[in-house]
């Protein structure tokens, strides 16, 4: 049998690397520079009877591999070339009906789109004891016939945030590149690479600020967090005993209805920690639409051993939550990955001081479009490995003209004001 611990290992994505030094700050205003045959589409997603703005709506262009996803603030712009004629959006999201919406449309409605919750056929279900473990392994069979079963080149968008209390620290932004090759059932991705094309950050220049808080291998988050395709992190059949799994509903994606099944460890004995989420499973093709997943955090000691790289002897440390949340988009009768977030919180403490201080780290990235069968691969020389740090490569990718014609997952109006205050303090610590 495989070494359990250390394929479990592989998911910590924010790993963390804890040291007394002052953070590195870049400065760069914000420049947006668009080809005259490109359209730019913005606008927000609401629920249609709350007027609720929904989040990580999945956003893109029909028949195009072209698309983002909305903020937490249900914001979104989407560029892409002008195919001169009429213009739609899809927009998709988790217990919704799914909808298009002619772009001049989308406009001249003073950019908001509605949403309505979807009840799509679940009234003519007629619903039968369903064996949840049993779904989640014919999912898991069926990969080859469900996801790509060709080598493609993934253009993505990627964030990384830092905060101390309710303040951030650092910001991070990359535009990236995801070879991935076929799938197939029993996962591999020994030859997936993620490059960094193009990259900036802002940190604070506060010494006060000198837990520096850093994210081994980040923007693989889509590698490893790709949990259809590296199965090992949770979905491998060797493992499957040590979950429970229960069918808790159905819902709809993209207007297909989806079993979500959720799953939780059987109380067995292990140095490390093993998971608790839900999994959605399309109930025609039984192909994996969307994974939410979080840490059992039943022993935070045994968390924080996982987490923890390296720490001042003086500082303790506290691991307290750890989620994830994986989407695929539905295309031509097959899934794709399309999202990844991560969010992880911690407490840090010094022996010397009176209070402790709560951290949040947040990673999260979209893929912006896709290309099949690429003619050229990304070489482990010029990939992006897991034990980088992308706060220190910074300069190695860093583009003043960051933004160009770049599909971007949208900043909140909390990060932007976020950006604006680090860069005053920037100014001002160098006068």
């Amino acid at each position: 049998m495989k070494n359990l611990k250390s394929m479990i290992s592989k998911i910590w994505l924010a790993c963390l690397i804890l040291a007394c030094c002052p953070s590195v700050a870049v400065a760069q205003a914000i420049t947006e520079r668009m080809n005259e045959n490109m359209v730019t589409v913005s606008g927000v997603v609401r629920d249609q009877n709350s007027r609720r703005k929904l989040e990580y709506v999945n956003v893109y262009v029909p028949g195009t591999n072209i698309g983002t996803v909305t903020n937490s603030d249900g914001a979104f712009t989407l560029k892409f070339k002008d195919p001169g004629g009429k213009v739609y959006l899809q927009f998709s999201y988790l217990g919704y009906s799914s909808n298009q919406v002619e772009v001049d449309r989308l406009a001249s409605t003073g950019n908001e789109y509605f949403l309505s919750q979807s009840s799509y056929r679940l009234d003519e279900i007629v619903v039968s004891p369903v064996n949840a473990r049993l779904l989640v392994e014919e999912a898991m069979w069926k990969v080859k016939q469900n996801y790509n079963p060709v080598p493609s080149l993934n253009y993505m968008f990627y964030r990384e945030t830092v905060q101390k209390r309710n303040r951030y620290i650092t910001i991070s932004e990359a535009v990236t590149e995801a070879y991935k090759t076929a799938y197939s059932v029993g996962g591999g991705t020994a030859r997936d690479r993620v490059r960094i094309k193009k990259s900036r950050s802002v940190a604070s220049p506060d010494l006060k600020d000198t837990l520096s808080v850093k994210l081994e291998g980040g923007p693989n988050l889509v590698t490893f967090v790709d949990a259809v395709k590296n199965p090992d992190v949770l979905l491998d059949f060797e493992y499957m005993d040590m979950y429970e799994y229960s069918f808790k509903d159905f819902v709809t994606i993209d207007d297909r209805v989806q079993y979500a099944i959720s799953f939780k460890p059987k109380p067995v004995m292990l140095d490390f920690p093993l998971y608790i989420g839900t999994i959605f499973i399309d109930r025609e093709s039984l192909g994996v639409s969307r994974i939410e997943f979080s840490v059992d955090m039943a022993d935070p000691d045994k968390v924080t051993r996982m987490m923890l790289r390296k720490k001042p002897a003086s500082m303790r440390f506290r691991a307290q939550d750890l989620t994830y949340l994986v989407t695929y988009r539905y295309q031509g009768g097959r899934y794709f990955i399309n999202y990844v977030r991560a969010d992880f919180k911690f407490r840090c403490d010094w022996k010397r001081r009176l209070f402790a201080t709560n951290y949040t780290v947040v990673s999260e990235m979209v893929v912006t479009n896709r290309v099949d069968n690429p003619l050229e691969s990304i070489t482990y020389r010029e990939s992006f490995h897991n034990s980088d740090v992308l706060t220190d490569r910074i300069m190695d990718f860093y583009d003043e003209e960051f933004w160009e014609d770049y599909n971007i997952i949208e900043p909140t109006e909390s990060l932007e004001e976020a950006v604006g205050k680090l860069r005053k303090a920037i100014d001002n610590s160098t006068k």
